[in-house]
């Protein structure tokens, strides 16, 4: 077994999507979990993690009680990322298909972690090759394993085919050998499928990345539950240089991209003045920043359905640990206590 297969971890939600699908199947709930190692099914905790083993042994052993082998693709290509993930959310509030790419690379080590979760590297990547496009899975073909493949391109595939105009993969690319079940593989993908490729990889349609998407924006209040409006009312008046600027950054934290030149050229000035107008209501561009941060933070750990990290990638951090300590000097406390300190009040 690989090293990312006996050290990785998976999202305790992608775990209990599992076991419901896989019961949906006829597949038996306790059998599941015993033969995975799980005393348990994964709870509400968003921190959970559920080691990589057990999921795989979950899956093999679905496919074996349903006498499906091809369960993983159906899987993937049933339940679409928005249904189970904040990644899936953040990629259907994309404006383009370009900028869902974009989100996706931030986000895709959330579900699964390889190797104890410390790489920060995008898994995905895209590569032009003479005039065709592809998107390049940046796992080492030596370490990938099948299940985990079907189960992403699936929904890569799947997931934006409804609501795209036409095919955006034009054809797939597996470093594994073709299966028992590789007629599945053109059912479910609906693209030629080469096997035993020298990489995972997706031929994507040239023109994709201008493609529109923006089927949820206003994600960003509902994975927050009804107390998500308080974060617009707890900014300052659209009318001052801070309140403007705060509106901007609501609606951007998600993306990361929160450069003082692009907040500038959003409110209609240049760098210069905006930093002078924001001196001039007594605040600096680093302090309505971390205010939004904080505040929007405090709002998502509250709801308790979003775990440290996802919170963290949400506020515009490129990762957890960074969340963590902003956190901790705004508040005095980790953000796990934070939610946890919230949500027993709440209840």
């Amino acid at each position: 077994m690989t090293k990312m297969a006996t050290e990785g971890s998976v999202a305790a939600g992608l775990v209990a999507g599992l076991i419901e699908y896989a019961a949906s199947r006829g597949a038996g709930r306790e059998r599941l979990l015993a033969e995975a190692g799980l005393a348990t099914a994964p709870g509400d905790d968003p921190d959970a993690r559920v080691p990589l083993p057990a999921y795989l042994a979950l899956i093999r052993c679905a496919c074996r009680q349903i006498s499906d082998p091809a369960l993983a693709l159906r899987w993937g290509a049933d339940v679409g990322m928005a249904d189970l993930s904040i990644v899936g959310l953040i990629m259907e509030a994309s404006g383009t298909m370009g900028e869902a790419f974009r989100q996706l690379q931030r986000y895709s080590r959330l579900a699964v972690s390889e190797a104890g979760g410390t790489s920060t590297a995008p898994r995905f990547e895209l590569e032009a090759e003479g005039g065709t496009l592809f998107m390049v899975d940046t796992s080492p073909p030596e370490t990938s394993i099948p299940e985990l493949t079907e189960i992403a391109f699936a929904r890569l595939i799947c997931g934006p085919r409804r609501f795209l105009p036409e095919p955006h993969v034009l054809g797939v690319e597996v470093s594994h050998p073709r299966p028992a079940h590789g007629d599945v593989y053109e059912t479910v993908f609906q693209c030629p499928v080469t096997f035993g490729a020298g990489r995972n990889a997706l031929h994507l349609h040239p023109d994709i990345a201008g493609w529109p998407v923006a089927r949820s924006p206003r994600y960003v209040f509902g994975v927050l539950t009804d107390r998500a409006d308080a974060l617009l009312q707890a900014i300052d008046t659209p009318e001052t240089m801070r309140g403007r600027l705060e509106h901007w950054l609501v609606s951007r934290l998600h993306t990361g991209r929160l450069g003082a030149d692009q907040a500038a050229g959003s409110v209609g000035v240049s760098r210069p003045t905006l930093y002078r107008r924001l001196r001039e209501e007594g605040t600096t561009y680093s302090d309505v920043l971390n205010g939004v941060r904080r505040r929007a933070a405090e709002l998502y750990l509250r709801s308790g359905r979003t775990s440290v990290a996802e919170t963290a990638y949400l506020t515009g951090f490129s990762d957890a640990a960074a969340f963590s300590r902003a956190f901790k000097r705004w508040t005095g406390q980790s953000p796990a206590r934070y939610r946890l300190g919230t949500c027993s009040a709440d209840g």
